[in-house]
């Protein structure tokens, strides 16, 4: 089973802003959640942790791993998209027009960023990787690598991402099933409260 965790809020995300590759460290309730999903996921024994390079997903699998007693890996499949010039720009920012065409073509880049279709393509290969194990993996990551993991589990379109909300901070799951992958648990957030 995969344990698939979005990292806490930065202040970026919490100001509504695209954020890709820019590296904003977590906010104090940031740091809070990351101790609270530490809390959580005490016990679980996960085979590894692994994050993306990205100083929240870091910050986020450190909590989690002094919870754990386990050790953090950087995987480097496990970053955010890659929004090129848009990285930083608000969301609401972005005229209607090009958000229709994003959403509606997989493979549709912003200026200097990447598709969709290629974080689902580099975040599928690695969740069948880790699917061969029947090790419990944590994960941790961001919006869009989380959202095409649970596509994937799911065997839907890449589009089906804009068809999902995930919390920072939150839990979802993928695991094997008769032999086909499949979303166990979804943007679980009861850690928080």
């Amino acid at each position: 089973m995969i344990l698939l965790i979005r990292h806490g809020q930065t202040a970026s995300n919490r100001d509504g802003l695209l954020v890709g590759r820019i590296d904003p460290p977590l906010t104090e309730l940031g740091e809070a959640q990351a101790q609270r999903l530490g809390a959580r996921l005490q016990g679980s024994n996960p085979a590894f942790i692994l994050s993306s390079p990205l100083s929240r997903a870091r910050q986020t699998a450190d909590a989690i791993a002094a919870s754990t007693g386990s050790t953090v890996e950087i995987e480097d499949r496990l970053v955010e998209m890659n929004y090129g010039e848009w990285d930083g720009t608000p969301i609401a920012d972005v005229p209607i027009e090009v958000w229709r065409q994003w959403r509606s073509d997989p493979e549709f880049k912003p200026p200097g960023g990447e598709s969709l279709h290629d974080v689902s393509r580099r975040v599928g290969l690695l969740m069948g990787e880790l699917l061969l194990s029947d090790d419990l993996a944590i994960v941790v990551s961001h919006v869009s690598p989380i959202k095409a993991a649970l596509t994937w589990a799911l065997g839907a379109p890449d589009q089906m991402v804009w068809r999902m909300f995930i919390d920072v901070a939150s839990i979802s799951s993928i695991g094997m099933r008769q032999g086909a992958p499949c979303m166990l648990g979804f943007n679980e957030t009861a850690h928080l409260l």
